[in-house]
């Protein structure tokens, strides 16, 4: 019979195939216990109050122990970057092919990566990231001049929660999945940044300033909240 034990990092491990670890996050605005699991994580998270025990906490995750182990289920699947395998790059489904030299290269609907097999991974991820920042500071570029206002640094990071954001100071962070995306999708993202030179908020102002730099991009929202989720689904 599945149980659950409490773990010294405040978190509760539910047992079974496979064990699941319940991250605890008490809060002074929590008044009730609630769950949370992450679509694109799978990361399953307990709020609760300061003043409630361990002992509550645990028995509460057992009694929601099968709804866990069922949304889990129904998460999408993660894609693992291997050989024989696909990958999204810049719109596109490419299958994952032995290459010859040193250099990662597409020829067709082909991704050529270098062996040996466990670098695959590796040197797909370095691929996309030299890739990323070549486009996005051409594109960064292009909207500045447009807008008329510089910007500061460019920054790669690989962010669950937004696809760029723009510092007070005019530094621009990206996440380097968008080279995943369409070149329309990653133009957009990278126009609604540029904007934010201008306007620190998300205003009609601000708005105005996005279809200014890109018109129409309606589209491109629509894209990233169907499938933008599907870019974290590739494991590097």
């Amino acid at each position: 019979m599945n149980s659950a034990s409490i773990a010294p990092a405040q978190q509760i491990m539910l047992a079974g195939s496979p064990q699941i670890t319940v991250v605890l996050r008490r809060s002074r605005q929590a008044r009730r216990m609630s769950l949370r699991i992450s679509r694109l994580k799978g990361h399953v998270t307990l709020s609760l109050p300061l003043s409630c025990p361990l002992a509550q906490a645990e028995k509460f995750i057992l009694e929601k122990e099968i709804w866990i182990r069922t949304h889990l289920k129904g998460l999408p699947q993660n894609t693992e970057t291997t050989f024989g395998t696909t990958v999204l790059y810049q719109g596109q489904i490419l299958d994952l092919c032995l290459g010859q030299g040193r250099q990662v290269h597409q020829i067709g609907s082909e991704l050529l990566v270098p062996g040996p097999d466990n670098m695959v991974s590796s040197r797909v991820k370095a691929f996309f990231k030299i890739q990323a920042m070549l486009h996005l500071h051409q594109a960064t570029d292009r909207y500045a001049a447009a807008l008329g206002k510089p910007y500061g640094k460019i920054t790669l990071r690989d962010t669950t929660s937004r696809w760029g954001s723009c510092s007070s100071q005019g530094n621009i962070n990206y996440s380097w999945r968008l080279i995943m995306a369409p070149p329309d999708v990653l133009n957009y993202v990278v126009a609604h940044e540029v904007a934010h030179l201008a306007e620190m908020n998300h205003s009609a102002q601000f708005w105005a300033v996005v279809e200014r730099l890109y018109p129409d991009h309606s589209e491109q929202r629509v894209w990233l909240r169907k499938h933008g989720e599907d870019l974290h689904r590739y494991v590097f």
